[in-house]
């Protein structure tokens, strides 16, 4: 595998995902600017990003790239196609669960995450709306990043770079052109975000046939592969939780503040974080592979 390739395929599709994350964020900001509506709608996908960050992109990315690594390098393919079929099956029902048990409880969620909103009840509630529609995001990325672990390791670095850009597309054609189908047009940001995930899991989909690897129901629990997963996500989550407890922190702050304060932290995020990148998933599983590949 070349690195430095691979590293630069990575670095300039997530430079066009960067481009419009920034484009993303600017009409945002134009058309809905800080106020009650735009602090309900950045809590409500603030909730599913930070389980996306602790979660797929996180602990089991961490877990997975590496186990699959060794699968792939080790055994036969039929016994990577196991692995993969099992560790989908498992993680999709575990997905579905926490996301139907996150829209049931999206009041308590809200209150924990942002419990100033509870001194207003319109934006309570609506915060609330936007949560039960974002949510599903959680279960759309999360797969999504397994199917980047698995194009990632078998060296379709390209594939995952580019596939954030369908949510940041997703989000400019709702704003730009579908806002004002609405009663309260900042739903269209909270459906751009549930039709974007699903754009996300869908583009990869063909790649995974072409190597083989789309994966298929499997319920087996003895595993090997499988509890290792497992086992590694354990240390994993708690060290990628603590690096997100600012942001939590900082969200609970904000909300007990003036209305807008939390869409102008959130402003300030994203342009700081805009020349850092968003491709450090891909690129961690990048190095990964190539660090599996020469251990095997």
């Amino acid at each position: 595998m070349n690195l430095l390739k691979a590293l630069a395929k990575v670095g300039s599709m997530t430079f066009v995902s960067r481009i419009l994350g920034f484009v993303r964020d600017t009409l945002i900001a134009r058309v809905f600017g800080a106020g009650m509506l735009s602090d309900a709608f950045i809590v409500a996908f603030k909730i599913p990003n930070l389980l996306r960050r602790i979660s797929a992109e996180g602990a089991f990315s961490q877990a997975f790239v590496p186990i699959l690594a060794e699968y792939k390098s080790q055994r036969s393919f039929e016994e990577t196609q196991g692995l993969v079929n099992r560790v989908a099956t498992w993680l999709g029902i575990i997905l579905v669960l926490v996301t139907l048990l996150g829209m049931l409880a999206a009041p308590f969620i809200v209150s924990f995450i942002a419990p100033g909103f509870r001194a207003d009840a319109a934006k309570m509630q609506l915060t609330v709306e936007l949560l039960r529609i974002t949510f599903p995001y959680i279960f759309f990325i999360s797969l999504v990043s397994m199917a980047g672990g698995v194009l990632n390791t078998y060296n379709r670095f390209g594939i995952p770079a580019f596939t954030p850009v369908w949510l940041n597309v997703s989000m400019i054609l709702a704003v730009l052109f579908f806002a004002d189908h609405f009663d309260e047009p900042i739903k269209v940001l909270a459906w751009a975000v549930f039709v974007g995930g699903f754009l996300q899991l869908i583009f990869q989909i063909p790649f995974l046939r072409q190597i083989g690897l789309l994966p298929k129901f499997d319920f087996r629990r003895d595993d090997e592969g499988v509890w290792r997963i497992l086992k590694l996500m354990g240390p994993a989550v708690l060290g990628v939780s603590v690096a997100q407890i600012s942001l939590i922190l900082n969200t609970i702050f904000a909300s007990f503040l003036v209305t807008g304060s939390v869409s102008w932290l959130y402003y300030a995020d994203r342009l700081m974080e805009f020349p850092t990148g968003a491709g450090c998933s891909a690129g961690h599983d990048i190095v990964a592979e190539f660090i599996q590949g020469l251990r095997w």
